[in-house]
């Protein structure tokens, strides 16, 4: 099952939390700065052991003080008008952190949504890319959630996952 919610990251209960990190991953703004704030100086203490991230791929760490006891840190493209990968760059912020968090046990996942900040992504196309992403893994969680940071982008998500789902639904039905 996704889920779509707007409420703050660090307080949901699943297993494994995504950070949208910037390559450091020591902390910066957004919601990598309000999970860095949420688990404690361990978080960036740790991440330091773990000598970056490139775009597209993912880390795992501890959750520290936050109630999620993981945290899965993958680094978004940044915008550059569309035309240098960065659709494919984002698919695989959402793959290698599901993967990641299904090799460590993991049973349910939330997700912020990654690259639409300061990294410019239209909210629009992150969407459809983060939702296709979640619906090809949901039979392998229990939970899927994306956490959007106001309701303007829960409608968002909520608009984009009836569209795919009734895309779907047309597809299996038209067979021949």
């Amino acid at each position: 099952m996704i889920k779509i919610v707007c409420a703050d990251i660090t307080t949901l209960d699943v297993d494994t939390i995504v950070n949208a990190a910037n390559k450091s991953l020591l902390g910066g703004g957004g919601v990598d700065g309000a999970i860095h704030a949420a688990a404690g100086p361990e978080l960036a203490e740790y991440c330091r052991t773990l000598d970056g991230c490139e775009t597209g791929q993912a880390k795992l760490s501890p959750g520290f003080r936050l109630q999620p006891r993981r945290v899965v840190h993958t680094v978004g493209p940044v915008w550059q008008g569309g035309q240098h990968g960065e659709a494919g760059q984002l698919e695989q912020c959402y793959r290698n952190s599901m993967e990641l968090a299904l090799a460590n046990d993991c049973r349910s996942i939330a997700f912020p949504a990654i690259s639409t900040g300061v990294f410019g992504y239209p909210k629009q196309e992150a969407a459809v890319i983060a939702l296709r992403q979640m619906t090809r893994y949901v039979s392998r969680f229990d939970r899927i959630i994306a956490c959007c940071f106001t309701s303007a982008d829960a409608d968002l998500y909520r608009r984009v996952l009836t569209e795919l789902e009734d895309a779907e639904r047309g597809t299996r039905n038209s067979g021949p």
